[in-house]
């Protein structure tokens, strides 16, 4: 079962939340929580904070045990920027952008997500094989017609 938490208005830019949160994707709940603890950069304490939360609604809201869960998505999308003005030489004005952020994160069982790429891979098998035989006959005729050409 998916469990979801968000975080809207962190103040920074998603672009440094970005960086953060791509090490933890995909990651077990528990490697996801110490990677984030011992991270030196500011974003990690929101991102952990919000990955904290989503773990407790898993578990306080559809017993999910925490041993189970693994982030399958987190993204960081762009949130309202406050404009501000810096006073610069000659009257003039130079435009500050101060940028926010809103983190959305997923976590998911194991379990299920397994199950599901089992699924998948044996129904591309198929219609792989078929695909790798028409390009084999292809090549085939080409030769022929190649070779009576000649």
């Amino acid at each position: 079962m998916e469990v979801s938490a968000k975080a809207r208005y962190i103040r920074m830019s998603p672009r440094k939340v970005r960086l953060v949160i791509d090490v933890v994707r995909g990651m077990d709940l528990a490697e996801a929580q110490s990677q984030l603890t011992f991270m030196n950069k500011a974003a990690a304490l929101p991102v952990l904070k919000l990955i904290n939360s989503a773990a407790a609604n898993a578990e306080h809201n559809f017993k999910l045990k925490p041993g189970d869960l693994f982030v399958k998505t987190i993204k960081a999308d762009g949130g309202p920027t406050l404009k501000r003005f810096k006073p610069r030489a000659r009257g003039r004005a130079a435009p500050i952008r101060k940028r926010t952020t809103h983190i959305t994160v997923v976590l998911d069982e194991k379990e299920k997500a397994e199950k599901k790429t089992e699924v998948k891979k044996n129904v591309k098998k198929p219609a792989v094989k078929k695909a790798v035989k028409k390009v084999e006959k292809k090549k085939e005729t080409t030769k022929k017609t190649s070779k009576s050409t000649k």
